[in-house]
């Protein structure tokens, strides 16, 4: 296992002590800190996310995202990287945000990021009750919602990285100014229903349904 030096560095100028950055940066660039969901953080650092250090540190990171955005100059909409980014990759300062193309149509997550499973299945079953896709399931033989006749998109396509990212930014904010916030777990968005709304001049405004899988 190998410490990044620079990586270890920059976490120690940012505010984070010397022992929690050296375990983040072990074996782990900036880029994949960000990466990294709350769970896993907690695990890296051994402490509770409940803990005073687990809050200062995740503060730490979700501020220099928030400095990052209130530098931009353009009105148009696009996904920044993050200042502890530029230290590790300076050559990629913007990352164009996918749904602003002309090209790309109007894509939202049915239900909100952080939101409970009950709540989340009500809502998917609103939404999708003119489809029929309730249906018995094999081995009970009880009604269940079977998603999976959905049509699929990774997780890695651009536009559920831009819903996700978004997403996480937002609710990074919401931890930093609230500790007793629930922040969401890692992988949260796979298995999520994304609602298209395509504008057509002939056809006119339709409506479609994609389940994001993280896998074929």
């Amino acid at each position: 296992m190998v410490v990044k030096s620079a990586t270890k560095k920059r976490l120690m100028e940012l505010g984070v002590s010397e022992d929690y950055a050296h375990k983040l940066a072990t074996d782990r660039n900036m880029t994949d800190i960000k990466n990294l969901g709350h769970d896993e953080v907690a695990s890296v650092l051994g402490i509770s996310k409940d803990a005073e250090e687990f809050v200062t540190t995740m503060n730490i990171i979700a501020e220099q995202g928030s400095r990052r955005r209130a530098a931009k100059k353009s009105k148009k909409i696009t996904i920044r990287s993050k200042a502890i980014d530029d230290f590790d990759r300076p050559e990629i300062t913007s990352r164009f945000n996918a749904l602003n193309h002309i090209l790309v149509p109007h894509q939202e997550l049915i239900g909100e990021p952080n939101i409970s499973d009950e709540d989340q299945l009500a809502i998917e079953l609103s939404e999708l009750a003119p489809w029929n896709m309730v249906q018995p399931d094999a081995e009970t033989g009880e009604d269940r919602l079977a998603k999976e006749l959905l049509p699929k998109v990774l997780i890695t396509d651009p536009v559920v990285q831009v819903i996700k990212e978004l997403a996480e930014a937002e609710d990074m904010a919401r931890l930093a100014a609230n500790p007793d916030h629930k922040p969401l777990a890692a992988g949260w968005i796979a298995d999520r229903v994304l609602k298209v709304v395509r504008q057509s001049p002939s056809a006119g405004r339709t409506i479609a349904y994609r389940l994001i899988v993280e896998g074929n």
